[in-house]
């Protein structure tokens, strides 16, 4: 076997992800206009960011994506991207974890959704709460993906988020039961 890496590219998702939260950190003009961006009324506040970066503003199911993500960066204030996913977050927010009829409720909510718009909408607080709740950082980069693809492939990542939920808890001694 050859010991060579080969340098796999960046993901466009993985890029933003690094540009937001470095910008966040340097410009806290930039942090707090994405901090208002969370929210339909004033999202555009984030579009000059967005516009600069290359997602087309148009085309919803590309900007709106984009623009939950980058207030969920700015409202974290974290300097990179954490490792815990959605499903993980959701449950540690609660004492009982994945047992927790809040957090089963939460889920849920999150699980019965059918439009991208309505998946932001929903998730705007329960990233707040995460973010009040959690000591680790979000993975933003595979929060994002799966919000790009929920137009496309909505029961996928809906799976996804249900097995990252269950999973929390479904583990004995760290190892997976199979």
């Amino acid at each position: 076997m050859s010991t060579i890496e080969t340098e796999v590219p960046d993901s466009r998702e993985k890029r933003f992800v690094e540009i937001v939260a470095q910008r966040c950190h340097v410009d806290k003009g930039l942090a707090a206009r994405l901090r208002r961006a969370d929210n339909p009324a004033t999202e555009y506040q984030s579009w000059d960011l967005l516009g600069a970066l290359g997602i087309d503003l148009e085309k919803d199911h590309q900007r709106i994506p984009f623009a939950t993500v980058a207030a969920a960066i700015a409202k974290s204030k974290t300097e990179h991207n954490g490792s815990l996913t959605l499903g993980r977050a959701i449950a540690a927010c609660y004492v009982d974890g994945s047992e927790s009829p809040q957090a089963k409720a939460r889920l849920r909510r999150l699980l019965a959704c059918h439009e991208l718009e309505e998946v932001c909408r929903i998730l705007r607080p329960l990233l707040s709460l995460i973010d009040d709740k959690v000591g680790q950082s979000l993975d933003f980069v595979r929060l994002l993906k799966q919000l790009r693809d929920f137009y496309f492939r909505e029961q996928r990542v809906k799976a996804q988020w249900a097995q990252e939920f269950y999973r929390a808890s479904g583990t004995a001694d760290g190892q997976e039961v199979h």
